[in-house]
């Protein structure tokens, strides 16, 4: 029989899981504990900061466990200990083993960043966007030993529209993970929601990020290279080379049915509203660039300083 107030363990480390803890506490489901990862070497003095949820955890006066691993029997022990009703998941980053997923009594619920059984995996939001797909959304789901492939409690959707970079659909999908997790919670603490079970026919991976995949290849089409570029931003970044410098460019356009004539790579003008690139198919227009030990500028602040016509990008 549920106790009056359900006893919670939340497990989230980065700032998309910030809104979810934040929601639990607004329902008045303030969690037990927080699992978090541990403090991580950060900025240039790589001194060791605490994750976004653990800061907000703090000041919540929220217990805080950091295991560098949940396989370990001792680890489980001191989760059982604390004799959990359900483990609310958000981005947390360790694989939950079967053992621990076993220990809540209601079982273990994930926030994911995508429309299950599409984009299962590490990296929903930036495949998403470098698909092309028209929307994205969160589901609240059980967890299974598989990789997100447990059946599915809620879903929530929202458009992705041209120009979005990865940040932004980002804080948009954490927002709504968490008030599609407030709404529903009361009828999985509850046992009135059956979850649905996920069609296998339609999944997709979205693999982790790699840093080698923000180099840009201007044999591919423009609109690919746009939404790289947008995917990427704010990491790893979409990077080139101009005259032996890295640089990494965070926002441009496509013009699909432009035609070059000049080789993929090569700079056709210096329009401060967007230089021009020619590509494998149509062109690119460069809006936000940086060079090494510079911040982000648009292009047009950026051509104060140089001029980028008839440079080839892309050459060593």
């Amino acid at each position: 029989m549920m106790t009056a107030v359900p006893r919670l363990i939340f497990a989230g480390t980065p700032e998309f899981a910030v809104p979810s803890l934040e929601a639990l506490l607004a329902a008045g489901y303030p969690p037990v504990a927080v699992y978090t990862q541990p403090d991580r070497p950060a900025g240039r003095g790589r001194q060791l900061r605490a994750s976004p949820v653990k800061a907000r955890a703090l000041v919540a006066d929220i217990p805080v466990l950091q295991p560098a691993s949940l396989r370990d029997a001792a680890v489980q022990a001191e989760l059982a200990a604390l004799t959990p009703d359900l483990l609310v998941v958000a981005a947390y980053g360790l694989i939950l083993p079967p053992a621990v997923l076993a220990i809540p009594r209601l079982g273990c619920v994930n926030v994911h960043a995508s429309l299950l059984p599409r984009w299962r995996g590490a990296a929903p939001i930036q495949r998403a966007i470098l698909a092309g797909d028209g929307e994205s959304g969160v589901c609240i789901m059980r967890m299974e030993a598989g990789l997100d492939t447990g059946p599915v409690y809620a879903r929530a959707s929202c458009p992705i529209s041209r120009g979005t970079t990865g940040g932004e659909l980002h804080d948009r999908l954490a927002v709504l993970g968490a008030t599609t997790l407030q709404a529903v919670l009361p009828d999985v603490l509850a046992g009135r929601l059956i979850p649905e079970s996920q069609d296998d026919a339609f999944v997709t991976y979205a693999a982790k990020l790699e840093k080698a995949e923000a180099e840009l290849d201007w044999n591919r089409p423009a609109l690919e290279l746009e939404r790289q570029i947008l995917a990427f931003n704010p990491y790893p970044v979409a990077q080139t080379r101009l005259a032996g410098q890295v640089l990494r460019i965070w926002r441009a356009w496509a013009e699909p049915e432009a035609i070059a004539t000049a080789p993929p790579g090569m700079v056709l003008d210096d329009d401060p509203a967007g230089v021009a690139v020619a590509t494998g198919s149509g062109v690119l227009r460069l809006t936000e660039v940086q060079l090494p030990n510079a911040r982000p500028l648009p292009v047009a602040a950026f051509l104060n300083a140089r001029r980028l016509a008839g440079q080839r990008l892309g050459a060593a």
